[in-house]
């Protein structure tokens, strides 16, 4: 299988390309040029595309001929990133390849989730600070999800949790909507976040679906696991 990381470099672009090496995959991977050196673990087992991963340009020729396409969702900035990045995967990916977006439990998909209090205090402060710095734009990372959920594309969109460092504890679980109590303990260590990512692009069960995960042996997973 030949799979495209966008957005590479960062932490869990980092364990998403690991994961797929490990299954054997072919890799290019897209990353803002100042960043590539952040990658050079994997130098010589991976295709690296160096570019703003909202570059339609870039996009168009690190998706020709991929299986899969993996794509970290950043609201970095205002001028539009998230949105331009999924819609240059929407447009050039080739058809029937599997595309799966990462963004956070804010996103929702029917508007069936319900969000914890303190969720809803992160984000209104988030917003009314990037007001006064525009440095995040929720808000394009919602349009780019609306696109997404609307499009005709073998989509998933992966809904993380609160993140930890630490080593793997397993493949996340997840439920469709926020406020299940199977996620209340909101936590999924990113490097299985990155493993759910991963996965999805085996597993035709999550076509059209935007599961909100959490880690598997977190309290809340576990009583869940007891319980049924």
């Amino acid at each position: 299988m030949k799979i495209c990381i966008i957005g590479a470099s960062g932490k869990l672009g980092r364990y998403m390309v690991q994961h797929a090496l490990d299954r054997g995959y072919e890799v290019v991977g897209v990353c803002r040029e100042r960043s590539v050196s952040k990658l050079d673990a994997f130098k010589g087992r991976i295709t690296i595309i160096p570019g703003a991963t909202n570059d339609r340009e870039i996009i168009k020729k690190a998706v020709a001929g991929c299986d899969g396409v993996l794509t970290v969702l950043v609201p970095w900035g205002n001028q539009h990133y998230s949105s331009g990045t999924a819609q240059a995967v929407l447009d050039y990916a080739p058809p029937g390849a599997r595309l799966i977006f990462s963004c956070g439990w804010h996103i929702t998909c029917d508007g069936r989730d319900v969000y914890p209090p303190s969720l809803q205090r992160e984000e209104k402060i988030a917003r009314w600070i990037t007001r006064i710095i525009p440095f995040i734009d929720l808000d394009d990372q919602v349009e780019a999800c609306r696109r997404i959920f609307e499009s005709a594309t073998r989509w998933t969109v992966v809904r993380g949790s609160d993140l930890e460092e630490g080593e793997s504890q397993g493949l996340p679980v997840w439920s469709r909507h926020v406020g299940e109590p199977i996620l209340v303990s909101n936590l999924t260590r990113r490097v299985d976040f990155a493993l759910f990512m991963v996965e999805a692009l085996t597993n035709d069960a999550l076509i059209h679906e935007a599961p909100a995960i959490v880690g598997c042996r977190t309290p809340s997973a576990l009583a869940h696991a007891v319980a049924h």
